[in-house]
């Protein structure tokens, strides 16, 4: 059967994997946003770091996505604040060396549709669509993306099928049998795309701490060691 589209995580499949200090994050932010008082930074990039974690622990629990505009509320934090704005900029300059495209990535997307596959991105994460598609765009590769879903703009994270079933709508894709999903995790990724009926793709060279791995046991249709290798994995299969 003709492959209709491949649909990609974001982090740690199309951006290399390394560890991020998540606490950093906050602190970046919690002192730009408190301005001259050290002490309330400090107590607020604790809650912001705690609220995260209660977020992120939702998908074990319920599935349930999360979004940044909700973690802000939790703790307080509000756009009208002065701090707000500068705040917001000195957390996205601590993101903007994380965020680094893997260098397959253009070759890997220009394959695919030059095979008249269709490319899709389908990832978890707290971050709106539009700082997503910046990023892309910032690395030149937006235009090759045919459908996109964040776990942001739907209730849903990986692995729910609907977060899947969203993908594969973007997509425009017909039949999930026709369809890969490509990304570093087993419960979210592997998991999550074979039980909608997709092919899955394992990236395994993430480090993924203990306390977000889910024990599953499922063996992934293809590996890639690098990105590159879904294109030879695709013409397999085609």
């Amino acid at each position: 059967m003709p492959i209709e589209a491949v649909i990609f995580d974001w982090g740690g499949t199309l951006t290399p994997w390394h560890p991020i200090d998540l606490v950093k994050q906050w602190q970046v932010f919690a002192q730009v946003y408190s301005g001259d008082d050290p002490d309330a930074g400090a107590e607020l990039a604790a809650r912001m770091f705690e609220a995260e974690r209660a977020a992120w622990g939702r998908l074990k629990e319920t599935g349930a996505s999360a979004r940044l505009s909700e973690l802000f509320e939790a703790v307080g934090v509000h756009s009208d604040h002065p701090g707000h704005d500068a705040a917001r900029v000195a957390y996205e300059e601590f993101w903007e060396p994380h965020t680094c495209l893997d260098p397959d990535v253009p070759v890997v997307f220009e394959g695919l549709r030059e095979r008249g596959i269709r490319v899709g991105v389908l990832s978890n994460t707290i971050w709106t669509r539009d700082y997503h598609r910046g990023l892309f765009e910032r690395d030149g590769i937006l235009h090759l993306i045919d459908g996109d879903v964040y776990s942001s703009e739907i209730p849903w994270v990986k692995p729910h099928p609907e977060a899947f079933g969203a993908a594969l709508s973007a997509v425009g894709a017909t039949d999930p049998s026709a369809c890969v999903y490509v990304g570093d995790r087993v419960y979210e990724d592997v998991h999550g795309s074979q039980r909608v009926g997709m092919r899955a793709v394992h990236v395994p060279h993430s480090d993924i701490p203990l306390d977000q791995q889910v024990p599953v046991e499922v063996t992934p249709d293809g590996t890639a060691h690098r990105l590159l290798d879904v294109l030879d994995l695709v013409d397999g299969w085609a």
